[in-house]
């Protein structure tokens, strides 16, 4: 057996196991039809991204479920991969080329992609590396990109299949549009901000009836230059006598109708809306009922498009001049200040503008049909359950997809426009020959497909899809995925219906769902509150290991979590217990031999009860894995290392261990302690993988590395319960001798007298055989059993634990004059505290003002004080006894 480094240093070991680990092919999966398989899907990061606290938490959380099925011996395949990230690399792209004095334009469309791929060469494997450095243990031999030949393929059979069903179309829709950026976007881009602004209250005149208005309110006046109707709802008295007649449209030489319609409701505002179909979502389907005209009034950098006087001016400059012009013209009724959401594009916090666009869609009606059943038939797993009724309200109201993006880098769509006829053909290469007019003059659309597109193949484009390859035959469908609360409509619902359309299975059986990580304050990480940790920075100062078990720890499914650096330094502490209790260990192995397996008879009180606890560790571990509670499994864990093993077997197994004179006895804990630590390793492999392998590395072992050993099992000795339930009043008993000794400052090393009292005989003998426990663990000089006739000690301090009372003789080991000079002083502040407290709540003005809360938590305070006076008069009591 190899010596432990003196110290644990993280630095020095985390890059060179992973390195070992990657030459090991320890990560890789291949067809294995002796085993069954167990697939995750990385969800792929963005090739312009860095390692966040989000990566971090949703990869060590994948990383934690694979090793532990690689360990359990299933083929286990993460399968990685880097998204194209459409908008977000373009942007990047655009503003790296402006710092060299170059445009988008200047290159043209194949100068910039070349230009896109070069950044991709340069900065898409960085946060693979990064990955690497958290210890994920992905098949990076499989690395995936959704711009590869394979994906492409793909994404390509895809939109032709869907187009020649009929469910992909071009039509006039409305979209997000970013006038920055000038495309339209995907609501997972959108980003919504608080703002503070406006109603504008303005006043439509009736036509044919002088002096009668209908009154409408706003937040975005310059969209009246769109108006096509003002809508009422059906049921309200006050307006049903002007349903069907027209107004005059301010500003404006047209006439708009009034129409009924049950999307008004009549207790908002003034109960009459402006409908603009061209933007805004809503009025466009209001629209689409009472067949209203679609005006868009902006052109695609946010200027006014209309004719007039406002023609060219940016939206917000026509605003300005419209609301001066509406309220010269006596039109403007009031401007009330109103705060509300924004919607702002999420990569240049440009504010969107919904507006009618031709783009292309998929029809979604029939397409979420099969994801919704999917859920419903338990198919479909999420977990936390409650999430499920996120997706299905989403599914069950959704509106056809807007997949069409106006970019040059992306999957370009498949649909080639002839130039003589206008026939459009969709087809995996250019058309040579117009099949309508027999013509070859074709263009392709200059649209590129929404980066959701591609992604949302991706649990099945990674394995080959659309061939039908031995890997999709044997990985497919995935077993579970692992993200966020807040692409469940964007990415997730977009594979479930995707895989059912073109596999005809789900795509994961599970979906396993997290929250975010908040700072210590709660709030969300963000660049704008200077409050982001970065995990790469926690890994170089505390290791890979603490931040892993930091983020799973006190982590429940779907909740978000507040992160502490308190608690990455006091996950290290863990990991240097763990380290020095290996040490003590591995410097106690002489003459070890490793053939040697005691019987059930070889094994003390303490053996049984540290081997029960320890099956009950495995069984919750593995359980609790097995359900998803991931920050369950790993306390469980975490309370064995700590407090079962280091706290109390270490301590128990040293006379042992120094005892020449029993050998098959020192064996005995040599076994156990060997055992047990290297399973505990191998238990906590999963969370804290470089920790564990170092050590488990030096420790006896079969195999080449802890990240393919077996998952550990139960110690197979039978009768260990009853003797864990003696062993656990024994240490009751302990604990409730440390606490008489704390409480009475018995300094430590000095050794009390101990007289136990049993109350039943089974009990009795117990404490009789294992009377050195207490000696070693509770410095007792010497241990007295009472009969139960014997007469109960005076002058002595007393514990009751299940079973029997504990005394312990403090006389001669308390000072009793600096004793009675500490209490005299704590009195003396108790007093003024009581005082304090008791005229603080007596006082009539503090208590009519202060909050409820407030007031409650004085009381606790005082409460606590008079309990702390009462155990101050009970010390000075008994110290006169003395």
């Amino acid at each position: 057996m190899k010596e432990l480094e003196k110290t644990y240093n993280p630095a020095e070991i985390e890059d060179r196991l992973y390195d070992k680990w990657l030459k090991g092919k320890y990560f890789h999966a291949e067809v294995n039809r002796s085993k069954k398989p167990f697939t995750i899907v990385m969800p792929p990061p963005n090739i312009t991204g860095q390692l966040h606290m989000g990566h971090a938490l949703d990869n060590t959380m994948q990383d934690i479920l694979i090793r532990y099925k690689r360990m359990q011996g299933y083929e286990a395949l993460w399968q990685p991969g880097t998204d194209h990230a459409a908008i977000a690399t373009e942007v990047k792209v655009i503003n790296k080329l402006k710092e060299e004095g170059i445009s988008k334009a200047d290159l043209g469309r194949e100068g910039f992609l070349k230009e896109c791929w070069k950044w991709r060469e340069e900065y898409g494997t960085r946060i693979v590396k990064q990955l690497h450095k958290l210890g994920s243990s992905a098949d990076w031999d499989r690395e995936r990109f959704t711009m590869d030949e394979g994906c492409s393929d793909a994404v390509l059979e895809v939109f032709i299949k869907l187009y020649e069903k009929g469910y992909i179309y071009k039509g006039s829709r409305i979209v997000n549009w970013c006038p920055v950026c000038k495309t339209s976007i995907s609501d997972a881009e959108v980003e919504h901000v608080e703002q503070d602004g406006f109603f504008w209250h303005i006043n439509y005149p009736v036509v044919g009836e002088p002096g009668r208005f209908v009154e409408i309110a706003t937040t975005r006046p310059e969209t009246l230059l769109g108006d096509t109707a003002v809508a009422v709802n059906p049921d309200d008295d006050r307006y049903k006598d002007i349903v069907g007649k027209m107004l005059q449209l301010p500003l404006t030489d047209r006439q708009i109708p009034v129409i009924a319609d049950e999307y008004v409701d009549k207790e908002f505002g003034t109960g009459c809306v402006k409908i603009t179909p061209a933007h805004d979502p809503n009025d466009f389907e209001v629209g689409k009922r009472h067949n209203l005209e679609e005006i868009v009034i902006l052109n695609d950098d946010a200027t006014i498009n209309v004719p007039g006087p406002y023609f060219g001016m940016d939206r917000y400059e026509a605003r300005k001049a419209m609301v001066a012009d509406l309220d010269k013209m006596g039109l403007l009724v009031k401007v009330v200040p109103h705060s509300h959401n924004v919607g702002t594009h999420d990569r240049c916090k440009t504010t969107v503008e919904p507006m009618v666009k031709q783009q292309w869609f998929v029809k979604m009606d029939e397409m979420a049909k099969p994801a919704i059943e999917a859920l419903k038939s338990g198919q479909l797993k999420f977990v936390p359950e409650s999430f499920g009724k996120t997706y299905l309200h989403w599914l069950e109201n959704i509106r056809d997809w807007c997949i069409s993006r106006q970019l040059w880098w992306g999957h370009r769509i498949p649909a080639y426009y002839c130039q003589d006829c206008g026939d459009v053909v969709v087809a995996k290469e250019a058309p040579t020959v117009c099949p309508k007019c027999g013509k070859n003059h074709f263009k392709q659309d200059e649209d590129t497909l929404d980066t959701w597109f591609s992604s949302a193949l991706w649990p099945f484009s990674t394995l080959g899809w659309p061939n039908k390859t031995e890997d999709l035959d044997y990985f497919y469908p995935t077993d579970v995925l692992v993200t966020g609360y807040d692409i469940i409509f964007f990415w997730v619902a977009r594979m479930i219906f995707m895989a059912l359309e073109f596999e005809h299975e789900i795509p994961f059986k599970h979906v396993f769902i997290h929250g975010l990580v908040r700072d210590s304050q709660g709030r969300k990480m963000s660049k704008s509150l200077g409050n982001g940790i970065n995990p790469l920075e926690v890994i170089d100062q505390y290791g890979a290991d603490a931040l892993r078990f930091t983020l799973v720890t006190g982590n429940t499914p779907g909740n978000d979590m507040r992160f502490y650096m308190e608690r990455v330094e006091a996950n290290r502490n863990f990991a240097n217990k763990i380290w020095n209790a290996s040490k003590f260990v591995l410097m106690n192995l002489t003459n070890y031999d490793e053939s040697f397996v005691p019987t059930a008879d070889d094994l003390t009180l303490a053996d049984q009860w540290i081997v029960q606890k320890y099956n009950e560790t495995v069984q919750s571990v593995t359980s609790n894995l097995d359900k998803f509670e991931l920050g369950e499994a790993a306390s469980s864990v975490y309370d064995f290392i700590w407090n079962t093993y280091c706290d109390w077997y270490i301590e128990l197994a040293k006379p042992r261990l120094y005892n020449d004179g029993n050998e098959r006895d020192r064996r005995t804990v040599q076994y156990l302690l060997v055992t047990i630590l290297r399973h505990m390793l191998e238990l906590l492999h999963p969370f804290m993988p470089f920790v564990t392998e170092h050590i488990w590395q030096h420790l006896p072992h079969e195999g080449d590395s802890i990240v393919v050993t077996k998952w550990p099992e139960a110690l197979k000795f039978d009768n260990l319960e009853g003797a864990a339930r003696q062993m656990e009043v024994m240490m009751d008993a302990i604990k409730g001798i440390r606490n008489m000794r704390a409480e009475m400052n018995v300094p430590l090393g000095k050794k009390a007298e101990v007289i136990v009292a049993p109350t039943d005989e089974a009990l009795a003998q117990t404490v009789a055989d294992h009377s050195d426990y207490f000696v070693t663990l509770a410095w007792a000089e010497k241990v007295t059993i009472l009969g139960a006739d014997d007469p109960k000690p005076e002058n002595a301090t007393v514990t009751v634990v299940n079973g029997m009372e504990v005394y312990l003789l403090l006389k001669d080991l308390i000072d009793g004059e600096k004793e009675r000079e500490r209490i005299a002083k704590e009195k003396i502040q108790m007093e003024k505290e009581i005082s304090r407290l008791e005229g603080k709540l007596s006082n009539q003005g503090f208590l009519a003002k202060a909050p409820e809360a407030v007031v409650a938590k004085e009381k606790e305070k005082l409460e606590e004080y008079k309990q702390k006076q009462q155990a101050l008069l009970e010390r000075e009591a008994f110290l006169e006894t003395l």
